[in-house]
């Protein structure tokens, strides 16, 4: 059987000449000390490639129109054979490549592997991080249900912000000027073609400039990068203690990038895809979307910032975190390179953790959202089964109310809780609340009657945390 193989690649490279294309790459040299902390970024690369695969399947049965994107999507979740699966390998490989290349970054910088002579690699890395966020955004569109279609709604009012080019920017991005058929065809477009051939074109680039400049060596304390010196002193360690990268080093590559593969797909076997939500429907107003995982941060943020500072944020965000991942490289390309050297390189990392992190938790509670999926009061909370309490129990359901505001820990978060509010308002103070509004709180003046404003404020007179006398 040995032997069989060996003719067929005999054959095969006598044909190709794979073995001049690979040989260079399997066995370039490498620093001794490459350990398990540099896997991420092939790693990263796996997951990419199944991201390849899996998004061709589904493609094969998707079908890019505003009529019949919805029902394929279930008809691939619940009868198409391995569908479910593929989902969720789909899913699952999304956030496992987001993961993987933030983490690969994150070693990148506190290794300092941007540092001379490879700064156009953190450049190429930093482009590739930007269009895979790209990537998972326009795939959440393309589950076109309903938060699928308000993520483009938000995504394009943010985009008319920019000054100057606002307008253009957010008609580029719906195709038009109203999210429809070519909003579709066009997300499907980036998501399947244009992106997929960026992160392709710049893998090679990547990867090119590391066969180039070489995996940079562990660092060193007191060993500081010196552009005038370094790569005769970087060739000569590798003359002295480097190892073939196949099979020295590479072999930790490519058992965790099985682990990782296994891993996606465990996870979407047993969990499976994102559930798809309701139908898109651009009139049902009563819809909290949110974005996927990975960017509930920034969906947290927006929502917490005074309304007054979201613009600059959001123009001036990304050109400041843009322009700092680019300078970075440029400006800072010498000196030393071992974390404990560069405190103020690990304060950097832990403060954007300790900011990203509560953010995600509050993004994924989004307590300013109404909840719109919150059911009616039970009878013990109501305290009265019929007459004007009971009657502006329901009226408090049926008119949202309950959307915003808690009652004894059910309902919403983002208005006061009101489980004692017969204790803080007075009847005409509850009357002129509910008529008038305030705040973010609507008017009901036009869609209540009165018998239904006396119901409404029986009840609220009623929450009360004290003994009725």
């Amino acid at each position: 059987m040995t032997g069989i193989l060996r003719s067929i690649w005999g054959w095969l490279d006598d044909r190709t000449g794979l073995s001049e294309l690979i040989g260079p790459i399997a066995s370039h040299p490498v620093p001794r000390g490459s350990t398990w902390a540099y896997v991420f970024g092939s790693a990263t690369l796996f997951a990419f490639l199944l991201q390849v695969v899996t998004g061709i399947a589904l493609a094969s049965a998707y079908v890019p129109s505003t009529n019949g994107a919805y029902e394929s999507l279930l008809f691939i979740t619940n009868q198409a054979p391995f569908g479910n699966l593929l989902r969720g390998l789909h899913n699952f490989g999304a956030s496992a490549m987001i993961v993987l290349m933030g983490i690969h970054m994150i070693r990148t910088y506190l290794y300092a592997a941007y540092k001379f002579p490879r700064e156009v690699n953190w450049l190429s890395g930093v482009v590739l991080f930007a269009v895979t966020l790209a990537m998972g955004f326009t795939g959440q569109l393309l589950r076109w249900d309903q938060d699928g279609l308000w993520s483009i709604f938000i995504a394009t009012g943010m985009a008319g912000r920019m000054p100057g080019v606002g307008t253009q920017l957010a008609q580029f991005i719906l195709g038009g000027g109203t999210v429809g058929a070519s909003t579709l065809s066009r997300f499907f477009s980036f998501h399947v073609f244009f992106i997929p051939a960026i992160i392709f074109v710049f893998i090679a680039i990547h990867i090119g400039l590391v066969l180039r400049n070489g995996i940079s060596e562990p660092p060193q304390m007191g060993q500081p990068v010196n552009p005038k010196t370094y790569r005769s002193w970087y060739h000569d360690l590798l003359k002295r203690e480097g190892v073939p990268f196949w099979p020295d080093a590479a072999w930790r590559d490519v058992l965790f990038g099985i682990v990782v593969i296994l891993v996606i797909f465990l996870l979407a076997w047993l969990i499976g895809p994102a559930p798809l939500g309701a139908p898109p429907d651009p009139t049902n107003l009563n819809a909290s979307p949110r974005p996927d995982w990975y960017f509930l941060w920034l969906f947290a943020a927006l929502a917490l910032l005074p309304g007054w500072i979201e613009t600059y944020v959001i123009v001036l965000g990304p050109v400041v975190i843009g322009a700092a991942l680019i300078l970075l490289p440029l400006l800072s390309n010498r000196g030393e390179r071992h974390p404990l050297r560069r405190p103020w390189a690990i304060a950097i990392v832990l403060a954007v953790l300790v900011t990203i992190a509560p953010l995600w938790v509050l993004g994924s509670r989004s307590p300013w959202s109404p909840d719109f999926s919150t059911q009616p009061l039970t009878q013990a909370s109501v305290g009265a089964i019929s007459g004007p309490v009971a009657q502006g129990a329901q009226l408090f359901y049926d008119k949202g109310c309950q959307y915003c505001h808690q009652i004894d820990g059910q309902g919403g978060e983002r208005g006061p809780d009101l489980s004692a509010v017969g204790e803080r308002l007075s009847h005409n103070q509850l009357t002129v609340r509910i008529l008038g509004g305030g705040n973010l709180m609507p008017a009901f003046a036009d869609t209540l009657t009165p018998t239904e404003v006396d119901d409404l404020v029986a009840f609220l007179e009623s929450r009360s945390r004290q003994p009725a006398p």
